[in-house]
């Protein structure tokens, strides 16, 4: 009993620390992205924040990818070259992202009395090209998130990250 409730416990700190990596790598992502716009309107002479939109934004995914990502979609790719399971994990969660954050809206909105259409927001400024290169920039964020993951799967669980953040190199 002691030995199922120790794994217990050690998986339940293994998604707790995994949640709080995705998280933490979100609301940096989100959190330039927010300072970004800010600055951008700034220019244009309108005053706006968004940096608590970020944490809140990045709580939400964060709990999204690690659901998404236990479904282990690329584990068909596992075989192949690294790059590949890297672009398709970037490309199914920039897309799967969008499509969160537009379901979010849209549900706000219609609690708050809104119709569909009035409800979905504008990315990227509106129309195909925006909504194109909001994906393309979420796609090329994430490929390093996933870089660092598929790297540590291949090289053993633990091993990327001692090479990275540990002096010694035993």
């Amino acid at each position: 009993m002691e030995n199922e409730t120790r794994t217990l416990k050690q998986r339940a700190a293994h998604e707790l620390r995994r949640f709080l990596l995705m998280f933490v790598y979100l609301w940096v992502l989100f959190g330039l992205f927010g300072i970004h716009e800010e600055v951008v309107l700034k220019q244009r002479g309108i005053s706006f924040s968004a940096l608590g939109f970020a944490l809140v934004n990045a709580l939400v995914l964060a709990k999204v990818m690690v659901v998404v990502e236990g479904l282990n979609l690329a584990r068909w790719l596992h075989h192949r070259a690294l790059i590949y399971p890297i672009v398709f994990e970037a490309i199914v969660f920039a897309v799967l992202f969008l499509l969160v954050h537009v379901a979010e809206h849209v549900i706000m909105g219609m609690i708050g009395g809104e119709s569909f259409s009035a409800s979905v927001p504008l990315i990227g400024g509106g129309g195909f090209f925006g909504l194109f290169c909001v994906t393309l920039i979420m796609f090329f964020a994430l490929i390093p998130f996933f870089a660092f993951n598929n790297l540590d799967r291949v090289m053993g669980t633990g091993r990327l990250s001692t090479l990275l953040f540990n002096d010694s190199r035993d």
